[in-house]
């Protein structure tokens, strides 16, 4: 056989540059510090516990933010890409120097501590975190997965001092100040400092313990003690707090003065656990046992776990610009941050079974964020489910959100039903389906007492008058009576997917559930109009609430959007939750074909959702907004999807630390970016990712079970985006016209070939009735 020297030479050269492409080189923690995308910027490890940052008294949702704010701590706890209150951040310490050596002239109060850092001083990779603060003190960080080391240099600090004997204090709160009581410990010779405390979640009922461990290497101790409000001792070494009289927040905590220090550097180790002080120093000792020696290979596996959970992904980017590359791989970074791998650390039940926090909230992560851990890391998000199934096999309900052992509160449907059947149709394995289908079934049927933390409320409503009814008479459970028509909407898809599990499953009695998947309707008013700033905007058939007796309410369509005010579910709670309704009439998954006739047929249905955009009642700041960008496939129009997407990066999603339209939301934007950049999109819940046309010249993504390489090539591709429309698609070889495919396609390593052109109009593909995606309505392209 003849060998082809050259070929063999090319191969070799590609083989080598792909060896040395380093993903790390793209991702940047710090997109979306700033402008309320509250990102974690700190270090961690892919789901881990421990999340070390800064903590400023700026945007600190997520700990640190970008915003030139004071840094009050250091704290080894944090959510990322939330909303509403900071969360976690308990603990903190803070590294000073007394003038003078006095003690009771170092800040202690977090209004009275905070220093403002250097900007260009502060570094964030993966699995690494750094700042100096204006006083001369330099902090590093790095994590493993329940602990984390930090490492204070104080030379320069030092020589501008007064004093000579640095002091690290450590307080008993968190970043939101919701602390009901506390306890601190310091050891005398030691200075490892144990503290435990009793908090709230920052967006559920309830509350939770957390513990912490502290130890310090590299100085010896010269004092230690307690202190209260601004002033400190050293007689006592323990102390408790409580909320105080009227709920007067009693600011206090434990430290530890250091004299020898070696090279100006103290090494502080942190242990965090959600079970006892006791776990938290293990965890600690187990996993940094060296702390003046462990920081930088702790730093380099961090780095090496990053580089593996993104290794099944690599592109082709050739003339990509570098910012978009860092939009890309951020992205993914960023979707492995929430939620958080808890397994060991929950005290609240005893179970073999895998269990994750910070479903921060999934209602935000259903759409997209879970989807996408499907496809690139299967097995993580498997233990999620079973997670979920197992949270309800204990507690008796399926979550909507849940925080730091807490139930959060629900916002929309019930919708880890959606999550649990995008996971069985998918073949997600290692799941017990059948307790997993016992509990989809528990939220279709059985309305808890307290419906504003699990499962749905108004059920009676659903099952009698087949939608949830403006002002519900409901004398089974509680909740915020509101959200009559987003909870209709979102109940259709959440019984329509107890449906396909059912289904799958062999089980019977399903009728009722693909029925009431259709009661969207019942809530659509075909002779609404909808106006703006006394304008009619010429569309006529809207949602709209509708009472007991059948007769209608009144929502403006226009509430709730970006031209109007924002929608929250406790300050101004409306019929739609944080959406317009003119958003919401979008949002049927399963039957878009009936959508589509209900508002008038395939051109009006465009013509409308071009008004939507162009209009500015889109919000891409939410997430009732991604599916609707890709509507147009469903009208036989994949191409305007494209140009949809394509007009938001970057304009909304870019590498500056403002660089997100919105929060984070645990990851949800960035997969939204993610997979408009890989050009596919998924309809959660079901077997159909629509395709786009990508960012890359080629996308490969090799499934981490079965091993197997998928790819997207794009012919003609065009680094300007003005060839962005397919014109033809091939998979394997063979001719492929629809605009939708399955998630086959990933486990069994295909490749789609999409040849594009800059003409949207002059294109046929994917615009055939027997090429879109599939609707319920559809005899031919049954879902069901």
């Amino acid at each position: 056989m003849k060998i082809n020297k050259r070929l063999t030479a090319s191969i070799l050269l590609a083989v080598s540059v792909r060896a040395e492409f380093d993903p790390l080189r793209f991702v940047d923690p710090l997109i979306g510090t700033n402008n309320g995308g509250n990102v974690f910027a700190g270090a961690t490890l892919p789901y881990g516990m421990a999340k070390p940052v800064a903590d400023v008294n700026g945007q600190n949702t997520g700990g640190f933010a970008t915003d030139g704010s004071g840094v009050t701590g250091f704290s080894a706890m944090h959510d990322s890409g939330t909303g509403g209150n900071p969360s976690l951040g308990n603990f903190p310490i803070m590294p000073q120097i007394c003038p003078d050596d006095v003690i009771d002239n170092c800040n202690f109060l977090v209004g009275s501590r905070a220093v403002n850092y250097d900007n260009a001083s502060v570094k964030a990779t993966p699995g690494y975190f750094g700042l100096k603060l204006v006083n001369g003190i330099a902090a590093e960080m790095t994590a493993t997965r329940h602990a984390a080391l930090y490492k204070f240099n104080f030379e320069s600090a030092l020589a501008n001092s007064s004093g000579t004997k640095p002091l690290i204090l450590l307080d008993l709160t968190d970043l939101w100040q919701s602390r009901q009581n506390a306890t601190v410990s310091v050891d005398e010779s030691s200075g490892r400092i144990r503290a435990n405390g009793t908090f709230l979640p920052s967006f559920g009922a309830g509350s939770y313990r957390s513990f912490v461990c502290v130890d310090f290497a590299g100085g010896s101790v010269n004092d230690t003690g307690i202190w209260v409000n601004n002033r400190a001792g050293t007689v006592a070494q323990d102390l408790y707090v409580t909320r105080g009289f009227n709920n007067f927040y009693l600011e206090a905590g434990g430290f530890v003065m250091f004299d020898s220090l070696s090279s100006h550097t103290l090494y502080a180790r942190v242990g965090v656990s959600l079970v006892s002080t006791e776990k938290a120093c293990q965890n600690a000792e187990k996993e940094i046992p060296e702390p003046t020696s462990d920081f930088a290979n702790i730093q380099s596996a961090a780095e090496k776990v990053w580089r593996e959970k993104l290794s099944p992904v690599s592109v082709n980017a050739t003339g990509v610009s570098e910012d978009f590359q860092k939009i890309f791989w951020s992205g993914i970074y960023r979707t492995m941050l929430s939620p958080q791998n808890y397994t060991g650390e929950n005290p609240l039940w005893n179970s073999d079974e895998p269990y994750f926090d910070s479903y921060y909230c999934i209602w935000d992560a259903f759409r997209v964020q879970y989807p996408l851990l499907t496809i690139v890391d299967p097995n993580a998000q498997s233990q999620m489910v079973r997670s979920l199934v197992d949270i309800y096999k204990h507690e008796g309900w399926l979550p909507d959100c849940r925080m730091s052992l807490c139930k959060g509160w629900t916002q929309g449907g019930s919708n880890a039903d959606v999550v649990l059947a995008d996971a069985y149709v998918k073949n997600l394995t290692g799941i017990d389906w059948n307790l997993a289908y016992d509990a989809l079934v528990n939220d279709a049927e059985n309305e808890p007492l307290e419906w504003s933390i699990q499962g749905r409320g108004g059920l009676q409503s659903w099952k009698n008058l087949q939608y949830i009814p403006y002002l519900d008479f409901d004398y089974l459970g509680f909740g915020t009576n509101s959200r009559s028509i987003s909870r209709t909407v979102e109940y259709a898809y959440n019984d329509y997917c107890v449906s396909v599990v059912g289904k799958g499953l062999g089980k019977t009695n399903l009728t009722k559930y693909l029925t009431r998947s259709m009661n969207w309707k019942n809530i659509f008013k075909a002779d609404q109009t909808s106006f703006i700033n006394g304008t009619d905007t010429g569309f006529v058939g809207f949602f709209q609430p509708r009472y007991l007796n059948g007769t209608w309410g009144f929502q403006d369509p226009i509430a709730c959007s970006p031209l109007t005010d924002f929608c929250s579910l406790t300050s101004n709670p409306s019929e739609t939750f944080e959406s317009s309704v003119w958003e919401y009439q979008f949002y049927v998954p399963h039957d878009m074909s009936s959508l589509i006739t209900t508002l008038g047929g395939p051109d009006e249905f465009i013509s409308r959702l071009d008004y939507y955009y162009e209009s500015g009642i889109a919000d891409i700041s939410n997430e009732p907004v991604f599916l609707s960008d890709y509507s147009y496939h469903y009208a036989g129009r994949p191409g305007l999807s494209t140009k949809r997407a394509h007009s938001y990066i970057p304009s909304s999603f870019n590498t500056s630390e403002s660089g997100l339209p919105g929060n984070d939301d645990s990851g949800a934007m960035a997969s939204f970016s993610i997979f408009s950049q890989l050009g596919l999109f998924p309809v959660a819940g079901q077997n159909v990712y629509l395709i786009s046309s990508p960012f890359f010249e080629s996308v490969n993504i090799t499934h981490p079970e079965t091993k197997k390489t998928a790819t997207i090539r794009v012919k003609n591709f065009d680094p300007t985006y003005t060839d962005m429309y397919i014109m033809n698609a091939t998979l394997d070889g063979q001719t492929y016209t629809k605009n939708w495919i399955g998630h086959e396609f990933f486990l069994k390593g295909q490749t789609l070939e999409l040849t594009v052109g800059s003409d949207e109009t002059a294109s046929f593909w994917g615009k055939g009735v027997d090429d879109l995606p599939p609707s319920l309505s559809l005899s031919a392209q049954l879902l069901f």
